[in-house]
């Protein structure tokens, strides 16, 4: 459903906003909290944005942001410690207040490999064609966005897929974006749900001290109901694998919502609870969260 004045957002949003303290709120970053821009390390989050983030993160029992960039990026560009990172598509962890990013073992045992054919795979017409490249250690991404011929642009990357996939890799689109990956499970759906229903559960993820060890401050916290906002295609993941948990008991109720767009595919907004406009929408939601 598309939700737009604030009384009905509010209403979308009650199982969170009746018991806060026992909520999860989580939000995918390009796109959603901050603009999509032509050039990936322009991107920023919005003081409005970072502020209401900021109260809700005080309020809510659990806050991260889940991206496709590393969680150290991720952090630098929302640029709150207080909150918990996920990035590489669920690869890796950053808990509130801590400097050591968690890695996926099996993710991290790839990141050579990847980096050798990325190497290998960008050649001199690439940076003609202004293919912008990102080392996200055990991921390549290839980007066009921007580019002066975008169709000959993604003609080239779609070539490095191709070889990719022969190579074993795994290729995943995005908005503009190949990702090349290792074969191995991967997904925001996996981050989400070692965040909020692996072993350490919501409450090893937000009680971490400034060492990374898991704290005790919210030792058995049980959620009742989390949020997950996003725009692309890898949020469709995050939102299954809320309504699983939901399914399983770990929550009570399950929110997910799509920020809508030009490039935002069908099946994310298919699959929503609701949609909303922009990242200027996000900000709406956020304050209907407060």
């Amino acid at each position: 459903m598309a939700v737009s004045p604030a009384a009905t957002l509010r209403e979308a949003l009650e199982p969170l906003r009746s018991d806060p303290s026992h909520a999860a709120v989580l939000l995918d970053i390009d796109g959603t909290l901050a603009p999509i821009v032509r050039h990936a390390d322009d991107a920023h989050v919005p003081e409005a944005t970072r502020t209401l983030l900021i109260e809700i993160a005080k309020r809510y029992g659990v806050v991260a942001c889940v991206s496709g960039r590393r969680a150290q990026a991720a952090r630098q560009i929302v640029a709150i410690g207080t909150i918990a990172y996920i990035g590489n598509h669920g690869g890796e962890l950053l808990r509130p207040g801590s400097t050591r990013v968690e890695l996926d073992p099996e993710l991290e045992a790839w990141g050579e490999r990847v980096r050798a054919f990325a190497a290998g795979a960008y050649t001199a017409e690439h940076q003609r064609l202004r293919v912008r490249t990102e080392d996200k250690q055990a991921i390549a991404a290839f980007h066009w966005r921007g580019a002066p011929d975008e169709d000959a642009a993604a003609a080239a990357v779609r070539a490095i897929a191709a070889h990719a996939q022969e190579q074993g890799f795994v290729v995943h689109w995005g908005r503009k974006v190949l990702e090349v990956r290792p074969p191995v499970a991967l997904d925001k759906g996996i981050g989400v749900t070692a965040l909020l229903g692996g072993p350490h559960g919501a409450a090893g993820a937000n009680a971490a001290g400034a060492d990374g060890v898991d704290g005790t401050a919210f030792d058995g916290l049980r959620l009742t109901a989390a949020l997950y906002v996003g725009d692309d295609a890898t949020d469709v993941d995050a939102f299954r694998a809320l309504r699983a948990l939901e399914h399983s008991g770990v929550l009570r109720a399950a929110v997910c919502a799509a920020v809508r767009s030009e490039e935002a595919p069908a099946e994310l907004v298919r699959e929503a609870d609701l949609t909303i406009d922009g990242t200027g929408g996000v900000r709406g939601l956020l304050e209907a969260l407060l």
